[in-house]
């Protein structure tokens, strides 16, 4: 399904002047399929270097140019990182789509030390500015939220300017939700995932990642409905978790948009930790499933075939 300019239903914080621009960002960023194919690339400060090096991880990807030579030629909505990145790679990569990552932290301070806050780093104006002067297809930022935090109203807060700024200037924004925190037992309790969605509702975010919920006795993929209701005009795209199996993940991809709902899909591991040549591979069948729709096996001959 492909949507035209009337069909994008733009939200009322963004002003008259910016509503063509954020028509056009959203129907670049979704490829005019209303679903977000998000390669995310923000892991070397999350996950430091253990997502990069090691065993069972190719050796390309201990170089950062890694990530912008696969968000170059394989099929993607847009690429996620942190602006530093973009503005050190970006001017060999000028006709790839870029998200700008305006906050992370590392995993070094654990939960049983301190609850979790992600700082901003950058502000939207600074964003708009560096796109300005870079000519870079910057379409969107995002910013990260641990929700139970003992921080999380501070969290809250930078999110909800980073939207309405966002928006002022025509830009598509994308909130990672994660409940955690000392006050949270489950962070995959679908309740959660549900009531993240919702909050990300609340701030009028275009697009919200969140884990894919788990219940004992439960499919995840049944209780994922609860999340995407919650979250209204809100779109729902999953995060990719840990390497898999590319059956089991495009059979995963594809149950979270077909029967569950979302919008699309949020991932890294599953794509950059292999060679160039197969994560491309990857990436062009999950955007087949995700942009073209289409089936599982016809994912896995593109991804076999190519």
């Amino acid at each position: 399904m492909r949507i035209k300019e009337n069909d994008v239903k733009v939200p009322l914080d963004v002003p008259p002047a910016a509503r063509e621009n954020y028509v056009r960002n959203y129907l670049d960023i979704t490829k005019r399929s209303g679903r977000l194919m998000l390669f995310a690339g923000d892991q070397k400060v999350e996950h430091l270097n253990a997502d990069f090096y090691g065993e069972g991880i190719h050796g390309d990807d201990s170089n950062p140019e890694h990530l912008f030579w696969i968000a170059s030629q394989a099929n993607i909505g847009v690429f996620a990182t942190q602006l530093g990145l973009i503005a050190r790679y970006g001017m060999d990569y000028p006709d790839t789509s870029y998200l700008v990552k305006l906050n992370s932290k590392t995993n070094l301070v654990k939960t049983s030390q301190s609850d979790p806050f992600s700082n901003q780093w950058i502000h939207v104006k600074q964003v708009v500015d560096f796109q300005k002067n870079s000519g870079l297809k910057i379409l969107g930022v995002g910013y990260t939220i641990y929700l139970g935090s003992e921080y999380e109203a501070d969290m809250l807060h930078q999110a909800a300017q980073i939207v309405y700024n966002a928006h002022y200037h025509g830009l598509v924004t994308v909130l990672w939700i994660y409940p955690r925190g000392k006050a949270v037992a489950d962070e995959k309790d679908p309740h959660l995932i549900a009531g993240a969605t919702g909050v990300a509702a609340c701030m009028g975010s275009d697009f919200v990642k969140v884990n894919y919920p788990k219940k004992e006795g439960y499919e995840s993929k049944e209780i994922l409905k609860e999340a995407v209701l919650a979250a209204g005009r809100t779109k729902v795209v999953c995060a990719g978790g840990s390497s898999v199996d590319v059956k089991s993940f495009l059979q995963r991809l594809h149950d979270q948009i077909f029967i569950s709902g979302a919008s699309g899909n949020a991932t890294g591991r599953n794509i950059h930790q292999k060679s160039l040549e197969d994560a491309i591979h990857v990436c062009n069948a999950i955007y087949a499933i995700t942009i073209e729709e289409k089936s599982v096996e016809e994912a896995l001959n593109i991804y076999r075939s190519e």
